[in-house]
This record gives structure tokens, sequence and C-alpha cells, in this order.
């Protein structure tokens, strides 16, 4: 998820230093990292993570430090105070991110705001569940409330469930690995009815934002963006605006909305404190989110609204080209619906001709690990 930020910074001249901690990531082998360091999961070795990013420090005195995952964001913030001594941090504290995060919360304020959200609930037990259960319309959604701890597990970041004894297996699953889950009604429709809300706050307002529509998800429907278009969004902004002041949140932030066809309205849900790999759709309609973030930090430069594009097309190519045969089959996508971003204008997530290293890297790994299941396999 690094790779739009090393992108973004780098194409500005800025030097950078990429930490990486999954031997899968494709980042630091952008020819825009000048350096790269392997250090320990941010979750699973918390104290060994922050001492070596301490000890880096001495290279790299009052550096911005940009986490872009979930797992370095949890991280990051909690220990910011003890961080922000040696760099110049850019994301809020663990009290502010935790409502982020832990989706419990992001929901719990949202709904205390007024802010549309599908109906939702937070079991503590089966009984919880049973309740729940008998008065939702099925099939429905059981989620994590930390879904990068159950992706890392379960390899999926959502079960759709469609009665009681499926939500039932997927709630213990859950439990038995020491997660907690929300169980949510689905929201119906095509993924294009979502919407990013990309926003950088300051003061407790929006100096700069962004709206782009999902266009396609992988997997279809549970999954994140693989294609997306920037396209100014009205109706999300005032949602979108009103829970990051209820939070308290300052900084960049990606907001999700999705559109209920059942009474037309934008309903949340979740919300990313982070810079991700999607940003360089922004970053290619004339918003650098990432480089202004840099300059806020270091030149204390305050972002100010500027026009962006509309109609220019986002596209994780190999994550959007593996699921066309289920969206003309099942989905029952026409064909000239599924190619109209690759004959539009548009910007590839990944590939990139002046940097092509991590899309090799990308499909190098994506080839072994293919050898190695099949190696295996009984």
């Amino acid at each position: 998820m690094g790779l739009g930020v090393i992108r973004a910074l780098g194409s500005m001249g800025v030097p950078v230093i990429a930490v990486y901690y999954n031997r899968d990531d494709m980042g630091y082998v952008s020819r825009y990292v000048s350096e790269w360091f392997y250090f320990p999961h941010p979750e699973q070795d918390e104290s060994l993570f922050v001492e070596k990013l301490i000890d880096l420090a001495s290279r790299y005195p009052a550096s911005p430090l940009f986490p872009v995952s979930d797992e370095s964001l949890k991280t990051v913030s909690k220990h910011k105070a003890q961080l922000q001594k040696y760099f110049r941090v850019a994301c809020a504290e663990w009290e502010i991110v935790q409502q982020l995060i832990e989706k419990n919360y992001t929901y719990k304020l949202a709904a205390e705001e007024g802010i549309p959200i599908p109906k939702t609930a937070t079991p503590k037990s089966e009984e919880d569940i049973a309740s729940f259960g008998k008065n939702l319309e099925y099939p429905c959604l059981v989620k994590p409330v930390e879904s990068h701890r159950y992706y890392a597990l379960f390899r999926k970041k959502i079960v759709k469930v469609y009665n009681i004894d499926q939500m039932l297996a997927a709630y213990r699953q859950a439990a038995a690995a020491g997660l907690d889950v929300i169980l949510q009604e689905l929201i119906p429709g095509h993924d294009s009815q979502g919407v990013n809300y990309n926003s950088y706050f300051w003061d407790g307002e929006p100096v700069l934002e962004f709206t782009a529509q999902k266009v396609r998800s992988a997997p279809p429907e549970l999954g994140s963006p693989c294609v997306a278009r920037s396209q100014l969004v009205p109706e999300v902004l005032e949602s979108g605006r009103k829970l990051l002041k209820a939070m308290g949140y300052y900084g960049y932030s990606c907001s999700e909305f999705k559109l209920d066809p059942r009474d037309g309205v934008y309903k949340l849900m979740e919300v990313n404190g982070r810079h991700n790999l999607s940003t360089l759709l922004a970053v290619r309609c004339g918003l650098n989110f990432p480089w202004l973030h840099y300059r806020h930090l270091v030149e204390g430069v305050v972002p100010q609204q500027i026009a962006y594009r509309e109609g220019l097309y986002w596209i994780d190519m190999e994550r959007d080209l593996t699921y066309v045969p289920n969206r003309l089959f099942h989905k029952k996508d026409s064909m000239s619906r599924i190619i109209q971003p690759y004959v539009s204008p548009h910007t590839s997530a990944v590939f990139d001709i002046k940097d092509p290293k991590p899309f090799f890297k990308r499909y190098g790994d994506y080839v072994r690990k293919l050898f190695e299941r099949k190696n295996s396999a009984p």
C-alpha cells in the first residue's frame, strides 16, 4: 500500500526510505526508494519495531514518518508521543486512530452524530447473534472489528452469510481467534454505488477534499476497489466532514460510503486514517495528498483546496482482470462496461513504464506462491 506514497513523494524529488515487514511487499523496489529496511511485524513485535525506528532516526533525524498500513498505523499512533521526538509523524494519536481502526467505535460515533450507517450490531455472545439474526434480512455480513488482523488470519475481510447458522459459524471462528466482529446488513447494489471521500483536515475543518466513485471491487461486492473514477459526489461531503470533525481528526483520511438504492441515502462503510494505494488517482488528478502532507509537516504550509480533474480512471489491472469471468457470467456485466476504463483516460495502480520493478516484483511473488501451493498439495 505504500507504493502510492512512494511515487507521490519520489516524483516530487523527496528521498524515500522504505521500511517493510512483509516479504511480498512491492513498494520498496521502486526506483524512488533510496534505501530500504526489513523490520519485524509492528504488531507481532511492537517494541522492537519502535526501537528499530528510533535507531533509524539517528541517520534521518526529523524525517516525516508515514505509516501506510493498518498494522503500522496502529503501532505508530500508539507510540506517537515517543516517536515524534525523532520524526515528524504523519498520523494522529491512538485515541483518535482507534476510532477508525476498531470499527465498532466508528459506527457508534456515526450513529450518535446522525450519520447514516447500515443496520449494525456488535455481539458479545451467541445469544446476541440469535437476537440480531432474527431481525435481519439475509444475506448479511459478519465484519471484523479490526479487519487487518482478520485478513491476516483468514485471507478475507468480510463474511457474507445466508442464515443464522452461517452467522454463528463465522462468529465462532473469529471468537476462537480472539477477534470481535460486527453484524451488519448488506447494502444491495453494484460496486459502482460506492464513493470515496478523501480529505485533509486541520483545525477541525477540511482544507482539501477529493471524491471518487468506485467502479469495481476485487473480489466483487465485498472487496476493496480495483477500479475507481475521479468524480465530485457532493452528497457525501456533509457526512464525511461531520464524522471526522466529531472524531477530532486531523491529517489525511479516506472515508467510504455506499448509496443504498432502497432509500437513496449514502451510508458510511468505513474510514481509513492513512494514505493508500489508490492515492495515485488523486495525484494524477492534481491533488498530491502525500506531497501536501509532507510540506505541511516539514515547511508548515497548510494545504489549500485545489481544483482537480474529473473523469480519470484508476485501475489495479491485475486484480481487476482476475474477476472478468465472474463479472461476465455471474454478475452479468457487459464486455463494453468492463473495458470502458481501459479505453478511457486512466492511470495504473502498479504498472508504470518509468518505475517497472514493483510490477515485476508483484508478479514474481504471485508465480512463486503458485508453485509453492502446487508443491505443497498432497
